[in-house]
């Protein structure tokens, strides 16, 4: 595959993607870990907000970002779990800025999970996986 000047880093592109799913996983995983350290909590929160019923919707979660974001660092089922990551971000941004009417920045963080999902969707879990 030739390199092009246009992209510097391309020669070390298995690094690169490695260091997107240890960056991408690790803060799903931090994301995640509240929830499962209380569930309880968090099927409570999902039903404030209007996500019924909050066991169900918390569950779904819960797994996807704590259980994901491990697959997400360590390459199992990257595409799985990036898949699923995805939808969780999309979903969560739609809710945002129609349900909640959030401005912006409170859904930015949203569009850049969906955004970096997205990326691995496209060029894989690179080299570096254990699967």
């Amino acid at each position: 595959m030739p390199y092009s000047a246009w992209a510097p880093l391309a020669s070390s592109a298995d690094l690169v993607i490695l260091l997107v799913r240890v960056i991408m996983g690790g803060v799903m995983v931090y994301y995640g870990w509240p929830k499962v350290k209380d569930p309880r909590k968090t099927f409570e929160d999902f039903v404030k907000i209007g996500f019924t019923p909050g066991w169900f919707w918390g569950t779904i979660v819960l797994l996807v970002e704590f259980v994901g974001g491990i697959a997400i660092v360590v390459g199992f089922y990257t595409w799985v779990a990036a898949a699923l990551v995805a939808v969780e971000m999309l979903n969560g941004t739609l809710w945002k800025i129609t349900r909640a009417h959030k401005p912006f920045p409170d859904y930015s963080y949203d569009l850049l999970l969906l955004a970096l999902a997205l990326m691995l969707l496209v060029v894989g879990p690179g080299a570096y996986t254990v699967a």
